[in-house]
């Protein structure tokens, strides 16, 4: 026990002595020593300190030979200190800056790293997934041939699959609204409406999604419960809409789990057609 306290007093008095020493040379330090000790707070992974400095040295080396790899280093000090909103805007200040800089190509990526590492679940505002993958393309159309491109194809894919998780979750809230806060018998204002449009743009955006079968789904769905709570005026071509969206679902999703619901909906389309 009394070795376990004695380990302890000494991390302390360690962690003591170089908070005291990086306040020294925060404080006193000239420009060349801040510097340094920057990159070599970097280096051994301590990205607070670094990031603390590095903000402060960006300005003052502007316009030096060292001041790329200032403003790089910073930028890569905030993604490792997890602060993406930061990193992805200090990154984009270098592709602006130094838009053929030695860095160029890796800040370029890391705009795209730092907007993927914040982005959201598929429920939220997807600003920031929408900004990841305007990113990457940038970087990929800049940097055709580069080693990190396969890396970059990857996350547009992971993120391209958030948006249609988005829209997919918007369709189905609109289905289970159904006809609340709505009318019904209006194109314009029905949830069921909705969700067709929603399910459709996404189809029509992402045709090879891996969600199709989901998406389509609540298309058929949402175009039955149309036809079924419609005015006299409107049903029937809701109803030979709905079988013709049932037979599509057939066609392309023949062993689907959900074909005797299809069956269903057709027979009963069929049923209020005929009479």
């Amino acid at each position: 026990m009394n070795k376990g306290i004695i380990t302890l007093a000494c991390a302390a008095l360690l962690l003591s002595s170089c908070a005291s020493e990086f306040n020294s040379v925060y404080k006193y330090g000239d420009t060349d020593y801040k510097y340094e000790y920057a990159k070599e707070a970097f280096a051994c992974g301590k990205f607070q300190q670094a990031t603390s400095l590095l903000e402060e040295l960006v300005t003052i080396k502007k316009g030096s030979d060292e001041a790329q790899e200032c403003l790089y280093m910073l930028g890569m000090a905030q993604y490792g200190n997890l602060d993406y909103d930061a990193a992805s805007e200090t990154f984009k200040k270098y592709t602006t800056s130094y838009p053929r800089g030695t860095y160029a190509e890796l800040a370029y990526f890391y705009v795209g790293q730092s907007l993927y590492q914040s982005a959201p679940e598929p429920r939220l505002d997807q600003s920031p997934t929408n900004g990841a993958i305007t990113a990457y393309q940038q970087f990929m159309d800049l940097y055709p041939e580069s080693s990190l491109r396969p890396q970059a194809q990857s996350r547009l894919y992971e993120l391209h699959e958030k948006l249609i998780q988005k829209e997919y979750l918007s369709a189905e809230l609109y289905y289970n609204l159904g006809g609340y806060f709505g009318n019904i018998n209006s194109n314009e204002e029905s949830n069921y409406n909705a969700c067709i449009i929603t399910a459709q743009n996404c189809l029509k955006n992402y045709p090879y999604c891996s969600i199709r079968e989901d998406l389509m789904l609540l298309i058929m769905k949402a175009k039955f419960e149309l036809a079924e709570n419609s005015s006299e005026e409107k049903r029937m071509d809701r109803y030979r809409d709905a079988e013709d969206e049932c037979y599509g679902f057939l066609n392309e999703f023949p062993e689907s789990k959900n074909a005797a619901m299809a069956e269903k909906f057709i027979n009963k389309c069929k049923k209020v057609i005929k009479d």
